[in-house]
């Protein structure tokens, strides 16, 4: 039996920002299940014509937005050839502008990678329910984005498994204060858990050269390349410990890593009494994405509960530094200021994207992020313009690398 809940006065309008990718389709699949509560006024994508066409064709939105121009044109066109409404624009003002939409209340954030940041503090400053899975805006722009946060009244929920889990241990008082110290509440440490990726048991001199396709073989998760690659060299826990670090106002003591090959355990809260709370659950992004679109409710999800007697073990671990280095590199940036997590966003972006295209290996990422890193200047960055300014000075060092 569902739990009774209340439905609001009228439904949601929401925007989807990346609305193709895995965390955009698990999003409208939920949306799906409450018709009454939520209503889609916006999809975006980059120039995916065949599945945002899909997309409009189920859901009928106002507006679809494509990055890219002649993915627009295409998609407009069959649009019309079916006779749907939807009004598609295109262009990354396009993105900003379906974002701060007045009538617009719920943003999800799921653009991939830096593209996300503008939009996503676009709908933050215009104080809509903001659902972050786009931790890169957070990793480039950190304080600026939480003060941006604050000042507009916005509602920021994580929706990254990690950061969901991690809210969902905090107590109320936290959870509602982006400003609130951890050690007042009696918190003594966030733990992420992070599974270790497909290469967590391989041997390390078998390391450097694995492909695309088995990087992209993640054990648990179903997830875009980029963010799958990013899993099996770590650096993805790397960027969601800086994103834990400004969500939570975390102290480097306040914060730690463990492997958890099983991702049950989605990520746990120790409090100076000794308890440690944890959130588990299915490897099924649906189910934060319905306890932000809920919050503070609970929707029906879709999702199956977990079946403890059938779970087996789970098990818990240190990361191997020497089959990580991202990962000490993303900790060591995150205290070394704001300059320095762009920076090493930014190479990472370029390097992927490199590896993806089989232009290098797999243990040339760390090598081009590592370089980049060294060979980069990090000055005081205040603004968003000198944050995108910083941003492409790092892309053009990480493609020079590619080069030699």
């Amino acid at each position: 039996m569902t739990p009774h809940r209340t439905s609001p006065s009228r439904p949601q309008r929401l925007t989807i920002l990346g609305a193709t990718g895995s965390i955009g389709l698990s999003t409208l699949d939920v949306v799906a299940r409450h018709p009454e509560d939520f209503e889609v006024y916006a999809l975006t994508a980059h120039k995916n014509v065949r599945a945002m066409l899909s997309l409009c064709e189920k859901y009928r939105p106002e507006v679809a937005v494509m990055t890219d121009a002649q993915a627009g044109s295409e998609l407009s066109a069959e649009l019309n050839k079916r006779g749907i409404k939807t009004k598609v624009t295109v262009g990354s003002d396009a993105l900003i502008e379906v974002a701060h939409d007045s009538t617009v209340d719920v943003v999800m954030a799921a653009i991939v990678g830096a593209a996300g940041l503008l939009p996503t503090l676009a709908a933050v400053k215009s104080g809509k329910r903001v659902l972050l899975a786009n931790k890169e805006a957070l990793v480039m722009s950190g304080q600026l984005f939480i003060d941006a946060v604050r000042e507009s009244g916005a509602q920021l929920l994580p929706v990254d498994s990690e950061h969901n889990a991690i809210f969902q241990a905090l107590p109320i008082a936290v959870q509602q204060d982006h400003g609130a110290t951890l050690a007042d509440h009696g918190i003594r440490k966030i733990l992420l858990t992070g599974s270790g990726g497909p290469f967590r048991e391989l041997p390390l001199d078998m390391l450097h050269t694995q492909g695309p396709e088995a990087a992209c073989n993640h054990p648990n998760w179903s997830m875009g390349q980029k963010i799958s690659v990013d899993s099996a060299t770590m650096l993805n826990k790397g960027l969601e410990y800086i994103e834990a670090r400004w969500l939570f106002n975390s102290q480097r003591a306040e914060l730690d890593i463990v492997i958890h090959p099983q991702s049950v355990v989605h990520s746990m809260v120790q409090y100076c009494d000794g308890s440690v709370l944890a959130q588990l659950g299915q490897p099924d992004m649906r189910t934060p994405i319905a306890y932000c679109l809920g919050y503070p409710e609970r929707l029906e999800s879709g999702v199956a509960s977990l079946e403890f007697p059938t779970l087996g073990a789970l098990t818990f671990a240190a990361p191997d530094a020497a089959r990580y280095p991202l990962l000490q590199l993303a900790i060591d940036a995150c205290w070394a200021g704001q300059a320095a997590t762009t920076t090493l966003n930014a190479a990472n972006e370029v390097a992927v994207a490199a590896f993806l295209e089989r232009r290098i290996q797999f243990g040339d990422i760390a090598k081009v992020c590592l370089a980049v890193m060294e060979q980069a200047s990090f000055p005081a960055v205040h603004t968003i313009d000198e944050i995108l300014a910083l941003d492409h000075e790092a892309r053009m060092l990480a493609s020079k690398m590619l080069r030699v």
